[in-house]
């Protein structure tokens, strides 16, 4: 099938990004991430076309723009352990973008950049300085021709490097578990220190109901009785009044 100008001008961004990658960056520059981000949008709209390649080409298009991607990523993390882990689980692509390429240019920048980090994490612990190891380390991965004997080589001391990483991760893992551990302790106490506050109150409001209820039937029953008392002394009182005009100024 014919590549559509759309793939045709993916390719190109794609291959420009790549050797963007290949190349020593500096902090502060924009334009490889710029065009990554260009790439996901053609990307994205490639696999909308009428014209789309073949699901295998798409898939390796996103495979390599999710290389470049994750290697963007990798970046800006703070450690040169974390970068280098990083970019152990990213995946280069397995054809070249272009046909004059021997090997992938993805798989390229994927060796380069594991040997800078494993460079930097070897200058952090033998206290070097990091660009010159950097450096050497790129030129030697230039000049070999073993790729598959370079790469063995880069494993081997990334492995190294990155079991005492693992060992650390793992010791702050446990420190953070038993911080859990006491915190679900301390949330449980306070929990039953609540449940106890909540049952004090309950039992102090249904005493005061009660308290309540009977102080209600005692103003009753103070109430009948007043009544009662009034209803006695007009009784006494009516029969004094009706025997005359001396008895009420008697009174």
């Amino acid at each position: 099938m014919v590549a559509s100008r759309l793939e045709l001008n993916l390719l190109r961004l794609l291959s420009r990004c790549e050797a963007l990658a290949a190349e020593r960056r500096e902090p502060d520059e924009w334009r490889l991430e710029k065009y990554v981000c260009a790439l996901e949008e053609m990307l994205l709209v490639l696999k909308k076309h009428s014209s789309k390649p073949a699901p295998e080409l798409l898939n390796e298009y996103s495979r390599k723009v999710d290389f470049l991607k994750g290697l963007l990523e990798a970046e800006k993390l703070s450690s040169a352990a974390e970068k280098a882990l990083a970019n152990q689980f990213l995946a280069p692509g397995r054809t070249p973008t272009i046909t004059k390429e021997g090997t992938p240019a993805t798989k390229m920048v994927h060796l380069q950049t594991k040997a800078r980090y494993t460079g930097k994490m070897r200058s952090e612990l033998l206290g070097m300085d990091p660009l010159s190891v950097n450096e050497s380390e790129e030129l030697n991965l230039r000049k070999r021709k073993g790729l598959v004997s370079e790469e063995k080589q880069s494993t081997t001391e990334l492995d190294a490097v990155l079991q005492h990483h693992r060992s650390v991760q793992e010791k702050l893992a446990e420190e953070m578990l038993s911080l859990a551990r006491s915190l679900k302790n301390n949330t449980l106490a306070a929990q039953n220190v609540i449940k106890q506050d909540n049952q004090t109150l309950s039992h102090s409001l249904r005493m005061a109901d009660q308290n309540f209820e009977k102080l209600k039937d005692e103003s009753e029953r103070l109430e009948q009785h007043a009544k009662k008392s009034v209803n006695w002394v007009l009784w006494i009182i009516n029969p004094l009044t009706s025997t005359g005009p001396f008895l009420q100024l008697s009174l």
